[in-house]
């Protein structure tokens, strides 16, 4: 991915559905808008599947909430739909590291104004944050670049909101980094200053300022990169605007070393903190509740359950709280979470009491996960959650609670039934997708963290939930065999085996008999021939080191080695000659091929762009030796002589991702889609005369930042098409 450098500028956010269709000629001359049917763009159904790292519902009006995700952007809840509606859709290519929401914030007393601090990455390579504000609840933005880099996706990323209106003051706003100490606005987020009377000090690796909260006219902040030993703050306050000091007598040692999150109760003027041993969402083996009354300073420990038990099985109970929320309506009535509580499973505890007794709602829970049935995780039932550190309760309703997991959000209305709140809600990272020439389903993906999916329908969640037998975690190949599509191979991480196949067109698999070594520590993408005689698994780890394919010729009972296949390549089945296969040496710039079903290799051709994993050679359907070679910005090349020869494409200059789909009336070859630049912006595109030309089929409303991996069209419906995005799911347009 490239480095964005963005400029300041306002944008719009992109809730509008139609896309208008924009002619693009060849690189080189001027683009010229052009009459075009619109396109209509939507998320194919999931439900979720990611980390909802915040949940903020409008204290001061009714049925008005928002959300925030890792990697997926921000959301607003429309109550009379009851679905949420995405925000920040409309960020580009170039500002890819913006799709993370680092935190949000509201103003109580304008109930139309919304901010979030935008930042996936705050390592060296990563662009600086920015911030949005709003003056219609998300509808329109106005941006504000800052100099500071933020860390949506970072350790720590499900603490508490790190930006804040100031009590006293709607102009006023303030927000908290991670290596740059706290910062400052008076112009309601136009431009923003260092705090520079800030006690703590910031460092290039700490986790900095964990949440911004206000309790009457006071600010409080919590501090990550305390060491927990007595006398070392982590909680600071201002109660002027202009002097932070650290809040005396603030508990100490291991299990309140970060503060996590924290809520006022405005009835008994206490403050509630949640504590742990570190930020989380993993790595969290001890943590606290305690509570501060503002009025006297006295501090309470409040703990529900003390982590570290052991567990009748012999296993140790550790782990830290997440989520804090208060009742708005009824005093000392507060809800926390535990968090990284594997071996008890997490839980919500919640008081009546101000924190004298707990109950765990988790012990009365009754799940209802119909509508997403993922969640099950191929068992009979699904769990409470994990990574839970988002936690709100409704203002106006003490029972409705809604928390966060690592996939999904959880709602009730009765402290007892629970159900995914998710409707609109997609961060899916995709990165296969295949749509089939036949059968019921129209598409099936392989997925980041929850592995591959049959699409019955795209409206409604897969019924089936995610490819078992076995269960997989992320998706590393999906393929489907051309001349025989009820043929279909998947890898990925797993367990209990990493390589399936299916001989009823995905709906159902069985693990491959036997796997190379190999597979369990580096899954990587997969490939069959035609006619599903012959598998090809390439291999490489997370870490990017490469190892040598294997072959297997009677489906997944015995495997061989290539030793001339290039390390880590990704292979390419001809779609219309079983015995031959494809593979681009992405290190060298050379295209490999195989006329023996895969099981020797040589080079083609030499030459070709090199130096960068962002290759990828896609084969035409139904043709021999027609091979088109996507290569990032050097473009696109073709190949009608089975990789002997390319010839570079000269109507555009960078070509990230490419796939195919059904041709148009008339025309005698398939439509091409690509996520690629003809001019100056990277857009969505599609040809019809074999990339003589292109048209834009996205627009600026809708871009979902970096959409690099995965594009294929439908071979049954012309102009659809699919979009694998890496945190807002598969997105699908059509024609309107």
């Amino acid at each position: 991915m490239r480095t964005p450098r963005p400029s300041r500028r306002a944008v719009l956010a992109g809730t509008a559905a139609v896309a208008a269709l924009t002619a693009v000629p060849a690189f080189g001359s001027r683009a010229v808008a052009a009459e075009g049917a619109a396109y209509r763009w939507r998320n194919v159904v999931i439900g979720g599947t990611g980390f909802v790292t915040g949940v903020l519902f409008h204290p001061a009006v009714r049925g008005l909430a928002y959300a925030r995700t890792d990697i997926g952007g921000a959301y607003r809840w429309d109550e009379r739909a009851a679905r949420w509606t995405p925000l920040t859709d409309h960020i580009g290519w170039d500002d890819w590291n913006l799709l993370g929401v680092e935190a949000l914030a509201v103003d109580p007393a304008h109930p139309d104004r919304l901010y979030a601090a935008l930042g996936t990455y705050a390592q060296s390579w990563a662009g600086d944050g920015a911030v949005l504000r709003s003056e219609d609840r998300g509808a329109t933005w106005t941006r504000t670049d800052l100099n500071v880099k933020l860390g949506a996706n970072e350790d720590g990323r499900g603490t508490g909101e790190r930006l804040l209106v100031d009590p006293r003051d709607s102009d006023t706003l303030w927000l908290g980094t991670r290596h740059d100490g706290l910062l400052k606005s008076t112009d309601r987020g136009a431009g923003w200053a260092a705090v520079t009377g800030f006690p703590a000090t910031a460092t290039p690796t700490g986790q900095g300022i964990t949440f911004l909260v206000a309790a009457g006219r006071a600010v409080y902040a919590g501090w990550g990169d305390a060491d927990g030993t007595s006398g070392t703050a982590n909680l600071y306050r201002t109660t002027d605007g202009t002097t932070w000091q650290a809040v005396p007598g603030q508990p100490s040692g291991t299990a309140a070393k970060v503060p996590v999150r924290a809520a006022y109760d405005t009835h008994t003027r206490e403050l509630y903190v949640t504590y742990a041993d570190a930020p989380g969402p993993n790595g969290q083996s001890d943590g606290s509740v305690h509570k501060l009354r503002t009025t006297t300073g006295r501090w309470t420990d409040v703990t529900p359950v003390e982590p570290g038990g052991t567990r009748p099985d012999g296993a140790s109970d550790t782990f830290g709280y997440g989520g804090v929320a208060v009742d708005a309506r009824r005093a000392g009535t507060v809800v926390v979470s535990t968090n990284n509580r594997w071996a008890d499973v997490d839980t919500l505890f919640r008081t009546t009491d101000g924190g004298r007794t707990w109950t765990s709602l988790k012990d009365v829970a009754v799940f209802d996960v119909s509508e997403t049935p993922f969640l099950k995780w191929g068992g009979d039932e699904p769990k409470f959650g994990w990574w839970i550190q988002a936690l709100a309760v409704d203002p106006y309703d003490s029972k409705h609670v809604v928390y966060g997991t690592g996939a999904t959000l959880y709602g009730t209305r009765d402290l007892r039934h629970w159900a995914p709140r998710v409707r609109g809600l997609e961060e899916t990272a995709v990165r296969q997708l295949i749509s089939p020439p036949a059968g019921e389903a129209h598409l099936i993906s392989g997925l980041g963290d929850i592995g591959v999916m049959y699409h019955e329908r795209l409206t409604a969640s897969p019924s089936r939930g995610m490819a078992t037998n076995p269960v997989s975690g992320s998706a590393t190949g999906l393929a489907q065999a051309a001349a025989r599509p009820a043929y279909v191979v998947r890898a990925g991480w797993g367990d209990n085996g990493n390589g399936a196949h299916s001989g009823d067109g995905g709906r159902t698999w069985a693990p491959f008999a036997a796997q190379p070594d190999i597979a369990k520590n580096a899954p990587g993408p997969i490939a069959t021939d035609a006619d599903g005689s012959v598998l090809l698994w390439s291999f490489v780890h997370w870490d990017g080191t490469k190892y040598p394919a294997h072959r297997s010729a009677d489906n997944g009972t015995t495997w061989s080695e290539i030793s001339s296949f290039p390390k880590g390549a990704t292979p390419v089945a001809d779609p219309a000659d079983p015995t031959l296969f494809y593979a681009y040496d992405t290190d060298t710039g050379t295209l490999y091929a195989s006329t023996d079903s895969g099981l020797s290799f040589t080079a083609r051709a030499t030459g070709l762009p090199a130096g960068d994993s962002q290759f990828k050679v896609v084969a035409a359907p139904g043709r021999n030796g027609d091979l088109w070679l996507s290569a990032k910005w050097n473009g696109l090349h073709r190949s009608t002589d089975g990789g002997a020869t390319f010839t570079k494409v000269d109507s555009c200059w960078a070509s990230y991702t490419l796939g195919f789909g059904k041709a148009a009336p008339g025309a005698g070859y398939p439509a091409i889609y690509q996520v690629g630049s003809t001019e100056a912006i990277t857009a969505v595109l599609r040809s019809d005369d074999e990339a003589r030309t292109w048209v834009r089929i996205n627009d600026d409303a809708h871009q979902w930042g970096w959409t690099g991996e995965v594009i294929v069209g439908d071979p049954r419906v012309h102009g659809r098409v699919y979009l694998g995005t890496n945190g807002r799911g598969i997105q699908y347009g059509e024609p309107a």
